[in-house]
């Protein structure tokens, strides 16, 4: 609203959002901010390094200078402290994985969103016969690289929950789904009297074996091969379950859920850790848009609101739950046995 005007400057922005984002995106693919770690660099060097034209160049640079993505000084470009820590790919807290696989597959299948709000299917590679995850899954590189996005995407929640959960009162854990170990990794830095793992399909072993030796804590965390469908989980005193369960439809929801509950300590509990959608479903954006991807990439997938995580824990048996908030968009539901 302008001198109490309406105007459409609000629906503008969001409309044409994705031109923002896809410049990120194009930046991120570049390795533009990777090599502005290196040092400051004028317009015509950084033009040079990315190998662009020269036509575009510079309103790309200063497009992502007004985006808050860059610092310009006089003529030469510069990271600001939030592209310097978590978009240069040489630093451990690099979060720019998940942000390549959005630009390389999510980005074109979303515009495909309204086929998908008509049909109720997924909109990726299933449509042409393909299959994202055994692609994935039979090529170890580009596996590698989708692992390491996820532990971008959760190593942010992964800090908090080390503080935040009463982990002194346990002594094993298992993050069930575990990619890279990112969860995993976190947790065990944090707290040096615990020993833990992390559950998924064989292929996975050495990427996670790989990044706890990295870390520094392979000695006490222990991979755990197998399909958290169709085999036992392990026993321990706690499992969490982080970016999991958006994954499946209600039913398979719950018997994860009771899978959980039956390979718990008797004082055992678990961490469910997504982009919780707030009770109300009017605030959490991210969360609601998250489940539309969901609608995207998976046959019945969707995500949830802290209160129906509660009641679907409450339903396998947990006697005491409780929601607390995250990093960003992130929430944890907490169960108790």
């Amino acid at each position: 609203m302008a001198n109490g005007r309406l105007t459409p400057a609000k629906i503008m922005q969001l409309g044409m959002g994705f031109w923002g984002s896809k410049t990120l995106l194009s930046a991120i693919e570049l390795g533009l901010f990777t090599e502005l770690a290196k040092g400051p660099l004028d317009g015509e060097a950084l033009t040079k390094r990315l190998q662009l034209h020269p036509r575009s160049a510079k309103d790309f640079f200063d497009a992502l200078v007004a985006l808050g993505m860059l610092k310009r000084t006089g003529a030469r470009y510069a990271n600001t402290p939030e592209t310097a820590k978590f978009l240069d790919r040489s630093k451990p807290s690099y979060a720019g994985g998940i942000l390549e696989m959005c630009n390389a597959r999510l980005y074109p299948f979303w515009g495909s969103l309204t086929d998908g709000l008509r049909t109720g299917q997924p909109q990726n590679e299933v449509k042409t016969g393909g299959d994202f995850f055994g692609t994935l899954y039979a090529d170890p590189q580009r596996l590698e690289g989708f692992l390491r996005a996820m532990t971008g995407l959760s190593i942010g929640s992964a800090q908090i929950i080390a503080k935040k959960f009463p982990w002194k009162k346990y002594k094993t854990f298992v993050d069930v789904g575990c990619a890279q170990g990112g969860v995993a990794v976190e947790i065990a830095l944090a707290h040096k009297h615990l020993t833990g793992g992390g559950m998924d399909l064989p292929v996975v072993q050495p990427v996670f074996e790989a990044y706890a030796r990295e870390r520094g804590v392979a000695q006490r965390l222990r991979f755990h091969s197998g399909n958290f469908f169709k085999d036992s989980l392990p026993t321990c005193d706690v499992i969490i379950m982080g970016h999991i369960l958006h994954d499946w439809n209600l039913d398979e929801k719950r018997l994860l859920l009771r899978k959980a509950y039956e390979a718990l300590s008797p004082k055992g509990a678990i961490i469910v850790h997504e982009a919780l959608i707030d009770d109300a479903r009017k605030q959490n954006a991210f969360g609601l848009l998250m489940s539309l991807n969901m609608l995207i990439e998976t046959p019945g997938g969707f995500d949830f609101t802290g209160a129906d995580c509660r009641k679907w824990m409450k339903e396998a048996g947990f006697k005491r739950t409780q929601v607390a908030r995250l990093a960003g968009p992130d929430g944890m539901v907490v169960g108790f046995k």
